[in-house]
């Protein structure tokens, strides 16, 4: 036996790759905020808004069955390195057509399509490069790190965003997003070394290695179950996305700085939980954990926005509601990363993003439809001494606070009921 089989692996190339595909993603956080911003002050519509998440999301339902399968054939670090420079030529289009004052909303959704679906491919590679890096007995201590990663970028794109939009305008937050990416790419291109794919899984045809993720989830109705519950939930909490810039942009009391003081508090509110699951010893219940975690979120979040008038309560909200998300996501990877066997991951990654995701673009859709052409409407109509205005105030952007009433009732609904489901299930072989 050669001693090299079993030794553990070292955490340093993930923590490389971790590293600089973190700075990257900052650098993408920064332009895609500037970019949301400057569409909603030209059209002033929640729903216009929301499409660019809707094309971001649209080929996860479309391709990602596909798209998982055809990331177990193909070479993991090839795959992601095409998919970054991609995104990156995205990024130069974009630039390109504001400086020659010609960029339009269409602009935006088309691009948006095209990163979403190098974002399709790419997803399962990483997932799949990720589990062959990491050590088994890190799995936990890895997604917290990444949870850390996602909410650092959420503390810091808000910030650096305005400060590098104040002092060069938007050439200086594209080059920022673009010399990122290309820290990130070097780093991946010259010293990342991924482990091939076994060659009896490059050679299977695409639609029946796609057909192969599907079966294994039939065959594991326990993981079908939460991810369904997590689908419901994403539906919930896309609705909330769609809704967040036209209720903070548009208050009296609201504004950029204000939308970028509650996002700063998201990423230090998930910053927090990340440090918590770093250190906190694994749940005996791991399902328990997640269900916990959400209904947290939807129960106090959701209902803060809606009745609460003034800064300080929609960023106490923010923390709130995001506190245990990180917990939430630690506990839901270690379950997929000890269920499904490596060689299956692509193709299981790819169809759960599928079930998981495809109500994302439901749900921004459905969320800036329910503000520009419910809420709104209906709180404009509304007595000025009535009841719906002395608890969701008046004037444009009390309509998305109804909205949130709305959806904080949805979605503890969905926790309470799927809780009860899984609450039935024996979850021995996922815990």
């Amino acid at each position: 036996m050669n001693p090299e089989s079993n030794r553990t692996p070292s955490l340093k190339p993930w923590l490389l790759l971790w590293g600089t595909q973190s700075l990257s993603a900052l650098g993408s956080a920064m332009t895609s905020l500037a970019l949301v911003i400057w569409l909603y002050e030209r059209t002033g519509s929640a729903l216009q808004t929301a499409l660019l998440s809707i094309c971001s999301y649209a080929p996860y339902v479309v391709m990602s069955i596909i798209a998982g399968a055809l990331s177990d054939r193909w070479n993991k670090k090839r795959t992601m390195l095409v998919c970054d420079l991609t995104a990156a030529l995205c990024t130069v289009a974009v630039f390109v057509l504001i400086r020659l004052d010609r960029l339009q909303p269409w602009h935006m959704y088309v691009l948006n399509a095209l990163n979403g679906l190098m974002n399709t491919v790419q997803q399962p590679a990483a997932e799949v490069a990720a589990t062959m890096l990491i050590p088994k007995d890190a799995y936990q201590k890895t997604s917290g790190l990444r949870s850390f990663s996602r909410s650092l970028t959420s503390i810091l794109a808000p910030i650096l965003a305005a400060a590098l939009f104040a002092f060069g305008g938007m050439d200086t937050v594209v080059a920022a997003d673009l010399t990122t990416f290309a820290i990130a790419f070097v780093t991946l291109w010259l010293w990342i070394r991924i482990p091939e794919a076994p060659a009896s899984a490059r050679r299977e045809p695409v639609l029946r290695s796609a057909g192969e993720g599907l079966s294994w989830l039939r065959q594991n109705p326990l993981i079908l179950k939460l991810i369904l519950f997590l689908s419901a939930i994403n539906l919930v909490a896309s609705c909330y996305n769609a809704a967040l810039p036209a209720m903070l942009l548009s208050r009296e009391n609201g504004g950029e700085t204000v939308l970028g003081a509650v996002n700063t508090c998201v990423g230090i509110a998930s910053l927090a939980g990340s440090l918590l699951v770093t250190v906190l010893p694994p749940p005996r219940n791991r399902v328990r954990m997640i269900t916990l975690s959400l209904l947290l979120s939807m129960s106090t979040e959701n209902f803060l926005l809606a009745f609460g008038r003034t800064p300080l309560m929609w960023c106490i909200a923010a923390m709130l509601g995001w506190i245990g998300i990180p917990l939430m996501g630690a506990n839901l990877d270690v379950i997929l990363r000890r269920t499904i066997p490596a060689p299956m991951q692509g193709r299981v990654y790819a169809c759960r993003n599928t079930l998981q995701f495809f109500t994302i673009p439901v749900g921004y859709f459905l969320g800036g439809l329910l503000v520009d052409r419910l809420f709104e409407p209906l709180m404009a109509a509304a007595s000025p001494g009535g009841m719906a205005v002395q608890l969701f105030g008046a004037g444009k952007g009390s309509g998305a606070a109804l909205c949130f009433a709305f959806l904080g009732v949805a979605g503890v609904l969905v926790c309470l009921v799927f809780g009860w489901l899984l609450r039935r299930e024996t979850w021995q072989e996922a815990l």
